[in-house]
């Protein structure tokens, strides 16, 4: 073998051998990346492993929250059978088709990180206050940091039931578009009134758009 060809094949031996290691050392440092590690990695969960009963204890305290309303045995939309997701005031299992039957419902989706949806929840709560028990507002908080959800709803003084839904089931079921914050509107029969991909400023323009849809006064 010549000399020139045995250089060539160290210098091949040497690439290869710095690629085998910069791969190790991404995948130690990602275990949950694309090199692998774990089974669940890229699957959207309803909240993180670090928000533990104890861990969101002092942020649920914080928060206030009112409990997820009692479940009916009203009409709801089919497309709502079977969702199940965790109720933020308590971390009790809401059934999300049974707290909607048989009432007239505003759904608020959001995230802790949206600017918009920071602007629009005190205006879902004041729509709240201002209808009182002929409409329902619940937000349905879509990212899996509980922890942070609760300390935004405190730092805003929205004190509205909230169903924490990390895997975004709801928006899923009723074919929401992908953006937020969104509304969807629920009559009290089960039937979705309307879909909202749109933030509000104000009490006034949600119940400009929520009101005659469902056939309510406020």
């Amino acid at each position: 073998m010549r000399a020139s060809t045995r250089w060539t094949l160290a210098g091949l031996v040497v690439i290869v051998a710095l690629v085998v290691a910069l791969w190790r050392e991404i995948g130690a440092d990602d275990p949950a990346g694309v090199t692998g590690g774990s089974p669940s990695a890229g699957v959207a969960r309803e909240h993180r492993d670090a928000d533990t009963a104890e861990a969101l204890a002092g942020p649920r305290a914080k928060a206030g929250l009112p409990p997820c309303p009692a479940p009916s045995t009203g009409s709801s939309p089919a497309a709502l059978g079977g969702v199940v997701v965790e109720c933020a005031a308590d971390g009790s299992r809401a059934d999300v088709g049974a707290i909607v039957a048989g009432r007239n419902v505003v759904l608020n989706l959001w995230a802790y990180w949206c600017g918009p949806c920071a602007d629009e929840l005190p205006a879902m709560a004041q729509y709240q206050q201002r209808m009182g028990p002929a409409v329902t507002v619940i937000t349905v908080h879509q990212d899996e940091n509980e922890t942070a959800a609760l300390l935004r709803l405190a730092e805003l003084g929205v004190k509205l039931p909230t169903l924490q839904d990390g895997r975004r089931l709801v928006a899923a079921a009723l074919k929401v578009p992908n953006v937020m914050p969104a509304t969807v509107v629920l009559r009290s029969d089960g039937t979705v009134a309307k879909i909202l991909p749109r933030a509000f400023t104000s009490a006034d323009e949600i119940a400009a758009a929520v009101n005659p849809v469902i056939g309510v006064r406020g």
